[in-house]
């Protein structure tokens, strides 16, 4: 399959594509902060917040596929165009995303050692439900239908998660990420209290984080949530590991735009360095192989996928240990 994929030329760098994604990413950041200045002190402010949530995931999205080599191959180049993306334009450190990121890449869906799927705000396991108590019990029972509100605050743990992470990075990344972030911030609120008035600032903060953690949770969601979780050292191998965990999403081009080419989650697994733009013309090749090798390649509508997640979710969530079954939904 990857000679296939090599002779293709779906590995080969698309400087052309992402030179048109970067300016295009840079274009409507700008324009939107363009766009903040000019309003000013009305609420049409908050029009302008959903453009910069849209544009925080997209840029989410770039950092994303820089973090992964896929724009620039080299580590030098794709760390300080990272640490521009994520850390200056919108708060996110890449030091900490890029190692949980690729932690979760080498044993996906695996409770032992994926962190996106390790206990805390959510319990994927019935072992996981078994360890909650008192107040994180009852909303262990309540996870399925409080995982989309949940999002709301994906964002904001962004932010704090990076800021947690600086004390565990060398003491030169550390310096460099706190100073961008810093910068980040300090320039973010400035511009906030300084223009709008103290109820529109908060308003359009909210706003603004809210729906740029609700747009990124809702396309990485969709990816593995749902999807058979493993344990230890599986004994699987390197392909039956990344796809049998992940999921698929149909859709057209509009569908690749909306979710950063999240919707390839097999092939994007199978080769994290591929291009976005390769993605859709490596499926053929992937879904075939899988075929010929009776590999289940999971793909789903957007929908149908939101409902696999959460079902599963209310399923952990109201397991029974004492009789080793989940109760009914209440």
């Amino acid at each position: 399959m990857t000679r296939l994929v090599r002779d293709a030329g779906l590995l080969r760098p698309r400087l052309g594509y992402y030179s048109v994604a970067i300016g295009l990413n840079a274009a409507l950041f700008i324009g939107g902060w363009v766009g903040f200045f000019l309003i000013g002190q009305s609420w049409l402010i908050l029009a302008v917040a959903v453009l910069m949530a849209i544009s925080s995931a997209q840029l989410g999205f770039l950092g994303h596929e820089i973090g992964h080599r896929q724009v620039f191959r080299t580590r030098r180049v794709s760390n300080a165009v990272g640490l521009v993306v994520g850390n200056l334009a919108i708060g996110l450190g890449m030091g900490w995303w890029n190692d949980k990121h690729n932690r979760h890449h080498s044993r996906p869906n695996n409770v032992d050692h994926d962190p996106d799927v390790g206990p805390g705000a959510l319990v994927w396991t019935p072992e996981q439900v078994a360890d909650r108590r008192g107040i994180a019990r009852v909303w262990a029972r309540w996870q399925g239908r409080l995982f989309f509100p949940l999002l709301l605050l994906a964002g904001l743990n962004l932010h704090v998660s990076s800021f947690k992470a600086l004390p565990k990075l060398s003491r030169y990344q550390r310096a460099v990420e706190f100073s961008l972030l810093i910068i980040h911030f300090g320039a973010y609120f400035a511009a906030l209290f300084l223009v709008l008035s103290p109820g529109q600032a908060i308003a359009f903060f909210f706003v603004h984080k809210c729906l740029f953690g609700l747009y990124l949770g809702s396309t990485f969601a969709p990816n593995h949530k749902g999807m058979p979780l493993l344990t230890g050292d599986d004994q699987y191998d390197y392909v039956r590991r990344q796809v049998l965990t992940s999921r698929n999403i149909k859709g057209n081009w509009f569908v690749d735009l909306a979710m950063g080419g999240l919707n390839y989650q097999i092939e994007h697994h199978l080769f994290p360095s591929m291009p976005r733009p390769a993605l859709r013309d490596s499926q053929a090749i992937v879904e075939q192989f899988c075929r010929d090798n009776s590999i289940s390649y999971c793909e789903t509508g957007l929908i149908e996928s939101y409902r696999i997640a959460t079902g599963h979710l209310d399923v952990v969530g109201n397991f029974d240990t004492a009789r080793g079954r989940s109760q009914p939904v209440s």
